[in-house]
């Protein structure tokens, strides 16, 4: 019964992080862009504890870990992006912009999946990518450069350390 249970509690905080990330694309459509910029936090914190409990409670699984990838491009990738598109002034610029930071984010979640490394990530990590985004929206703050250049990193070759 126990190890039934332990094996749920992960998923059920990976869940949690999908949740507050379509609840913060439904209050950015509203136009609360500050509160879809807290819930993107809260996706953060839910993030931050899905893996280590996993790993804590030795449950760690593919299922796990796919649905975490499918809860960050949400939270991550498209809430962000949205409250971005929201906040920006109309350009070709914040359109490209629109569109190349999910789908970078998407395609460093993929390259990960298939290739992951340890001790370190290759490319932005995603959450690293869209909490200046949300932190950005808090203040009612959009930046095109800013938006572009983090969608690069996410599929460049740098390296950022585990934590």
């Amino acid at each position: 019964m126990f190890n039934h249970i332990a094996k749920v509690v992960p998923n059920l905080f990976t869940i949690g992080n999908l949740l507050c990330g379509v609840l913060s694309i439904t209050f950015n459509m509203s136009s609360f862009y500050q509160t879809a910029s807290i819930l993107i936090f809260i996706s953060a914190i839910l993030d931050l504890f899905d893996g280590r409990i996993a790993r804590k409670l030795k449950v760690n699984s593919e299922f796990g870990v796919e649905l975490d990838s499918l809860a960050d491009i949400v939270s991550f990738g498209v809430a962000p992006a949205l409250l971005f598109h929201s906040l920006a002034q109309p350009s070709v610029l914040a359109s490209l912009a629109f569109f190349l930071f999910p789908t970078m984010g998407a395609l460093r979640l993929a390259k990960f999946s298939v290739k992951p490394t340890i001790g370190y990530f290759r490319g932005l990590p995603i959450p690293a990518a869209g909490l200046p985004l949300a932190g950005m929206g808090l203040f009612l703050y959009s930046n095109v450069w800013i938006t572009l250049i983090l969608a690069l990193l996410m599929v460049s070759p740098i390296r950022v350390k585990k934590f």
